[in-house]
């Protein structure tokens, strides 16, 4: 199935740059500075160098010491303990003029000195579409809460501030990086669980199991509808609105088997106690019961196995994707459909070793990208270029240890650029070792007036269990000599507190300058045009041959919170992508050959199987549960007699149509007639009650096929035969 590549969407770890000199780490090299990127204005007030023609508003954090699950780490920097989100930072507004407001002081929250019942950590503020209130996340008090948002109001000079925290948000959830939608509503990500069932709190991620983030989720303020948008079992990050209308966002995809549990496979191999005693549970229900087993059946071993095909390759995936999808959640997929093989190309894991015609090396001419990028980190916080619609500034990180911080980076993404032509350009410098000349930077900010704003550490390099930074303040970026963008001028003089408080370690304290953090420009923006999906022509014509109303349908799947998607040729696969099998097969059907490999093994495929996740494995002595896969139980499907479970047939054509669960992560692989695996995705994909996607092959074709014809446009034999199948189900 194509909706999202099975290539192994990397864009989220791009640190590296088309147009750049490549070295053997992927780090980005410049050989031109970038021609928009303007320096700081150079007017002048009092002397000094005068900031954009709109305020800007920023959070102050009172220094984490900590880069494990806290305040700034790249994952799990949701949660509000005391020594993860230490209290005493605030909500701050600058003016053109250089003067500063405290708004979160103003509004009679925060304290100095001890951290006590009113202290608070704020977060993560965004602008309405007018650019007079603003959205934030605030933490209060010194004891057990949870990050909760709140609105400010009174922004304008000689105004005062007014916060209040939104009703209809989930209280007992840590409710984080929220945003205006284009209707009224607020989208955020939280950690409440995914249907609301207490007992499965927190989702623990498919890392280390540590807790996170559930998705993207909206709340209606108007009617109080709360509901999840997409369902990200390791966890989303840092959503925006762009100028198209589209939710772009960092989503972690780890989509793997448990290590936790093949460690305690291992331990029990070797006779010794297993180190986290993982298990899983029948169901999702409050009363499953525990089963003594930890089976996992998709995706491959991270060890590695011996199959119908021979040696199975281990499977590890780790990455920070950037995303996309429509406002009300649909048409989720990575930004522009990319893949591995176009932005992280080199060595990549082939998943059968004994197939010659599989390869573990890119194409390197079918990708407009010309430096290989590193793995197990990826592009973070990301901002749109207000003056250079579909340019988004991003963070080019490690995954550990850099408390967010990294190479600043510049990625093209027009909705009309495909994988293959899609870029990264460098702003800042990079190093192959990331020890970053001239130092770190997180949280990019373009401006309307074409500079740049940035928070910015002096620290060049970060060792893995550095006790923290030495500081992180706002400053515009200027050329440097190189072309590439330094650090400049500050925003502000410095923004200093005396704290004490009392975590579970012990009495803590701290007197110094605070970071700044996450700064928004205030300023109107034009509300973008929803994006409107709908079917295309050959599924529409199915439609209307089988006398179905696309509207009645629709309404069918709405009432039974189920989605359509349909794929018209499961054999026809990117050209690009070499790493899974392409020569492809339907019994007594359609068959797509490359014409680039010839003579590689054709395998033949029978069966689209379909998994769910599911929150089953558990760890005795830890709260929540990891989402694992299971094949799919809770959509609609005809019988498949000989199909392995959860399963549909390849129709003639090599089309596949199923009814699937909403809101709910699914993935899926094609299996030959014994249900051995054939071609698996490597990404959770989420669709919404009513929606219909459909893609034209298996794992996205940019231009060309593997037999180099375009995408397939045929009608879907598939979709005709689950039609007639629904007819006679809803009579």
């Amino acid at each position: 199935m194509a909706i999202v590549p099975i290539r192994i969407a990397l864009l989220a770890l791009l640190v590296a740059v088309a147009g750049c000199d490549k070295d053997s780490h992927g780090a980005a090299s410049a050989r031109a500075p970038l021609a928009h990127v303007a320096a700081a204005p150079v007017a002048t007030v009092n002397g000094d160098r005068a900031p954009a023609s709109y305020p800007i508003l920023f959070v102050t954090q009172a220094p984490v010491a900590t880069d494990d699950a806290a305040r700034l780490s790249v994952f799990a920097n949701h949660l509000p303990a005391l020594d993860a989100a230490p209290r005493g930072g605030d909500l701050m507004l600058r003016y053109p003029d250089g003067s500063l407001r405290n708004l979160t002081q103003e509004a009679g929250f925060g304290t100095d000195g001890a951290q006590g019942a009113n202290a608070i950590a704020v977060r993560e503020p965004s602008v309405d579409w007018d650019g007079k209130r603003a959205l934030f996340s605030m933490v209060a008090g010194d004891g057990h809460a949870f990050w909760q948002l709140y609105e400010v109001t009174g922004l304008a000079k000689g105004e005062r501030a007014h916060i209040a925290r939104l009703p209809g948000q989930p209280a007992n959830a840590n409710n984080v990086s929220p945003l205006y939608a284009t209707d009224g509503r607020v989208l955020f990500t939280s950690d409440r669980p995914r249907a609301g069932l207490a007992h499965l709190y927190p989702q623990l991620d498919e890392y280390e199991a540590t807790p996170t983030t559930t998705g993207i989720w909206s709340l209606d303020r108007a009617s109080g509808v709360l509901r999840i948008l997409n369902h990200a079992p390791s966890g989303a990050f840092s959503p925006i609105v762009d100028s198209y209308g589209r939710v772009v966002f960092t989503r972690w995809d780890h989509l793997q088997q448990d290590q936790l549990a093949q460690r305690d496979r291992d331990a029990a191999k070797n006779g010794v106690a297993l180190p986290f005693r993982s298990f899983n549970y029948a169901g999702e229900a409050a009363g499953a019961i525990p089963l003594p087993a930890r089976t996992e059946v998709f995706p491959e071993s991270r060890s590695g196995s011996e199959g119908k095909y021979g040696w199975v390759n281990a499977f590890t995936n780790n990455f920070f994707t950037v995303w996309q999808m429509n406002e009300d959640g649909s048409g989720e997929e990575t930004l522009n459909h990319v893949g591995q093989h176009e932005l992280a190309f080199g060595y990549l894991t082939p998943s059968f070793r004994d197939d010659p015609a599989l390869s573990n090396r890119t194409v390197d001419t079918l990708h407009a990208n010309r430096t290989s990028i590193r793995r197990e980190g990826g592009l973070l916080q990301l901002r749109e270029d207000p003056r250079h619609p579909g340019a988004y500034f991003a963070v080019a990180a490690r995954d550990r240890g850099t408390f967010g911080t990294g190479q600043l980076v510049r990625l093209g993404a027009d909705p009309g650029l495909n994988g293959e032509q899609m870029q990264v350009d460098p702003v800042t410098p990079g190093d192959p070792g990331d020890a970053l000349p001239g130092g770190r930077f997180r949280n990019p900010l373009p401006l309307s007036d074409g500079s740049l704003v940035a928070s910015h550490t002096g620290d060049e390099r970060l060792a893995a269990g550095a006790p923290g930074l030495s500081g992180l303040r706002l400053v515009w970026l200027e050329p440097g000599a190189t072309g590439l963008y330094r650090a400049g001028r500050p925003l502000t003089a410095g923004i200093r507190k005396t704290l004490r408080w009392t975590s579970a370690a012990g009495p803590r304290s701290w007197s110094g300058e605070l970071w700044e953090l996450e700064a928004v420009e205030v300023r109107p923006r034009p509300r973008p045009m929803r994006a409107q999906a709908g079917l295309e022509a050959p599924e529409r014509a199915v439609l209307a041959e089988q006398h179905v109303s696309e509207e009645a349908l629709r309404s069918w799947l709405v009432r039974h919170d189920l989605a359509l998607i349909v794929t018209r040729d499961q054999t026809s696969r990117d050209r690009a992508d070499l790493q899974q099998p392409f020569n492809l097969r339907v019994p007594g059907g359609v068959r797509t050959l490359s014409n680039s490999a010839p003579g590689g093994r054709v395998y033949d495929i029978a069966h689209f199987q379909l998994f769910e996740g599911e929150q089953l494995r558990a760890y005795p002595g830890r709260p929540g549960r990891r989402v694992i896969a299971q094949p799919m139980h809770t959509g609609r499907l005809p019988a498949n007699p000989g199909g392995p479970d959860g399963s549909v047939q390849i129709a003639p054509d090599g089309s596949t149509a199923a009814f699937v669960p909403a809101r709910r992560a699914l993935s899926w692989q094609t299996t030959d007639p014994s249900g051995e695996p054939v071609v698996r995705e490597r990404n959770w994909i989420t669709f919404q009650a009513g929606e219909m996607r459909v893609c034209a092959s298996c794992h996205g074709v940019n231009v060309r096929d593997q037999a180099g014809r375009p995408p397939p446009v045929t009608k879907p034999e598939a979709l005709r035969r689950l039609l007639s199948w629904w007819k006679q189900q809803s009579q």
